[in-house]
């Protein structure tokens, strides 16, 4: 059982180096490139809404007292 261990790295080896003389390791890096950037987009539109909300119930608050 302890000697199946090694064989997910030895796996991890050989398709690391098959993505990289196929080229398809650019493919991989940019659509990971894309998804970040697409969850930091959300992140920061969302801030910006939830930054307005904040004012308006701040506002809104202010103005009933």
């Amino acid at each position: 059982m302890l000697s199946l261990l090694p064989l997910p790295a030895a796996f991890a080896q050989g398709n690391r180096d098959f993505m990289r003389e196929t080229g398809k390791i650019n493919v991989v890096v940019a659509v990971i490139l894309v998804i970040f950037l697409g969850i930091v987009w959300y992140l920061v539109r969302l801030e910006r809404k939830l930054t307005k909300l904040e004012h308006q119930t701040k506002d809104d608050h202010e103005w009933k007292n």
